[in-house]
């Protein structure tokens, strides 16, 4: 018998699986991560933080 075929078709699907969950959980989590980056951007170049409306939405503002 050959199950070479039935194992790759198993593999495919456990990639495709994963893709699909991780795809999700970036974009469920995408906005939180590009404000964490940010954050950490503005300190680096000396500005301020200001949270925005919703997630991802912040940006750096100049220090008063």
């Amino acid at each position: 018998m050959n199950n070479k075929g039935q194992a790759l078709v198993e593999y495919v699907l456990i990639i495709a699986l994963i893709s699909v969950i991780t795809i999700s959980l970036v974009n469920y989590f995408g906005g939180y991560l590009k404000d964490s980056i940010t954050k950490s951007s503005c300190s680096l170049v000396g500005q301020v933080y200001e949270k925005g409306a919703k997630p991802g939405e912040g940006k750096c503002i100049d220090p008063e």
